[in-house]
């Protein structure tokens, strides 16, 4: 690329250009020079299964609105009160509920400013009130705002699994201890200050507490719900996401009637996925950018680079903080996710990184950088929200830094913490993904052996026709024939066998002409 692009694509983007505008731009010049290339070469992963063809696509939106709709419901005071019942007895209780609440609403929302405005504004007033320090409070809301990214279902952990290519279920897993250890902190850090400042508590009331939480039912039992249904195999990560929504869509505008089915649920439809088209913009075209900086090799250029200096994993991890922690003060979560997540994932497989345990300290990071001066998203939001000037916020959220900065320390240290829960779950998915291209249909049968086993071949796709065989192989009674499959030299197609519904029997293949016996332990083609 010239000089020049570089410094108008550099000024457009001080001047306050749309960041995917940038990426684009720069990834339709970097291809467009590269020899016999053209710069469509710039959407060819924007079609495949690293975007438009994932499954889990859908999810993003799915979740985004279930956040949406909770933060316009009345769900952030009910679950206020049931926190507020079960928590006010502590020493700084009320700085505890907001963390809890603000965790809570953070993983639907993704660290968006959502929770600052409707947690925040919910709970500022009522902590001042309360007599706590005015900083501490601008402090505790602005942290709140990115609390919950580690606990599922955290669309930024979504996307993140997306790009490095890691199984959901396990990073929502790997988020668990390392989320409850990031709130620890923080809870442990208000009960002293309420300590030291003699805050007010709220008795703890038996009957009080329950009422509230059974005020608040519905809205306890979906993450409950949704995880119980995750890991027990009833849900997949895409079919979960529309569980959600539809279950948040239910209890809002039905049970608890917060939100009217005519009056506010277009504009909530309309917002959130206003928010989503950004997000998918954004996605696409930093995806077309990070394919070139593949194509181009940079991230073994880096790593190259990086072998004079850092020769063990632990600076490898030190370097990456703080890198990391710059880049969530100066990108949104989610294109620092799909530029960044490409380039050092390589090189953090070469320095021997559980890359579970890479994607939770990559998150954690950007969840720090999201409040960091001088430009930390949260802290503008924060300042806009509450009015109050952004060198003010600045102060107020360097003790929030270094307690989180304490867990990051923790986290990235002891990698059992990410690494422990995820190795406890066996996957059971077949990866189908690294099939090669020119075997047009043709699949060898010689592994597949078994008594009983049963294999599902739907997602095998060559390049001429679909393969589904959801029937079982090796039955007693059915025989196929064979008569409409056509093959040279007693060598089976599997190409022309399209459609959903047959269910084909391999015990017995009979054609025209020719039979061929399948054993019963050892289903094979003959050459």
């Amino acid at each position: 690329m010239d000089t020049i692009w570089i410094v108008i694509l550099t000024v457009l983007a001080v001047l306050g250009a749309p960041l995917f505008a940038i990426f684009g731009a720069a990834a339709m010049l970097l291809f467009g020079a590269l020899p016999d290339t053209s710069i469509t070469g710039t959407a060819n992963d924007v079609f495949s299964e690293k975007f438009a063809d994932s499954p889990l696509l859908v999810t993003i939106p799915l979740f985004t609105f279930a956040g949406y709709l909770l933060a316009e419901s009345g769900t952030p005071h009910r679950l206020v009160k049931v926190s507020r019942a079960w928590l006010g007895w502590m020493p700084g209780g009320l700085a505890i509920v907001c963390l809890v609440a603000s965790a809570f609403f953070t993983t639907f929302t993704g660290g968006s400013g959502i929770t600052i405005v409707a947690i925040g504004g919910l709970l500022y007033p009522a902590l001042v009130a309360d007599k706590y320090d005015e900083n501490f409070s601008l402090g505790l809301v602005t942290t709140g705002g990115s609390l919950g990214l580690l606990f599922p279902p955290s669309v930024p952990m979504i996307i993140y699994g997306v790009v490095a290519g890691i199984m959901i279920e396990k990073l929502f897993l790997a988020g668990l201890i390392p989320g409850i250890v990031t709130v620890a902190a923080l809870a442990i850090y208000s009960s002293a200050t309420g300590i030291k400042h003699k805050m007010p508590r709220t008795g703890f009331n038996v009957r009080e507490a329950f009422t509230t939480l059974w005020e608040a039912k519905w809205e306890a039992m979906l993450p409950i719900a949704l995880l119980g249904g995750m890991y027990s195999g009833l849900l997949r990560i895409h079919e979960a996401a529309a569980f959600t929504a539809i279950y948040t869509l239910v209890i809002e505008v039905w049970i608890y009637r917060d939100v009217s089915f005519r009056g506010d649920l277009s504009r909530i439809i309309r917002e959130s996925m206003t928010l989503v088209g950004a997000i998918l913009a954004i996605l696409a075209t930093a995806i077309g950018f990070t394919a070139f900086l593949i194509q181009a090799r940079v991230p073994m250029m880096i790593l190259d680079a990086m072998e004079g200096f850092i020769t063990s994993q632990v600076m490898f991890l030190i370097a990456l903080n703080f890198f990391l922690i710059g880049v969530g003060m100066l990108m949104d979560i989610f294109s620092a996710i799909v530029v960044v997540v490409p380039l050092i994932v390589p090189i953090a497989m070469r320095f021997g990184v559980d890359p579970y345990h890479l994607g939770i300290v990559f998150l954690l990071n950007l969840e720090i950088g999201y409040m960091t001066p001088p430009v930390g998203l949260n802290l503008f939001i924060s300042s806009f929200r509450f009015n109050k000037p952004i060198t003010q916020l600045y102060r107020s959220v360097l003790p929030f830094i270094g307690l989180l900065g304490l867990a990051l320390i923790i986290v990235t240290y002891i990698p059992s913490l990410s690494t422990w829960l995820p190795s406890l779950v066996e996957s059971s998915a077949v990866d189908l993904s690294s099939g090669d291209d020119d075997m047009d249909g043709e699949y060898d049968l010689d592994s597949l052996e078994g008594d009983d086993d049963t294999f599902d071949l739907d997602s095998l796709e060559g390049d001429d026709g679909e393969v589904d065989l959801d029937g079982s192989l090796g039955g007693d009674d059915e025989e196929l024939d064979l008569d409409a499959l056509e093959g040279d030299d007693e060598e089976l197609d599997l190409d022309s066998l399209e459609g959903g519904d047959e269910e084909l029997e391999l015990d017995t293949l009979e054609g025209d002409e020719d039979e061929l016996e399948l054993d019963a332990d050892e289903a094979r083609v003959p050459p």
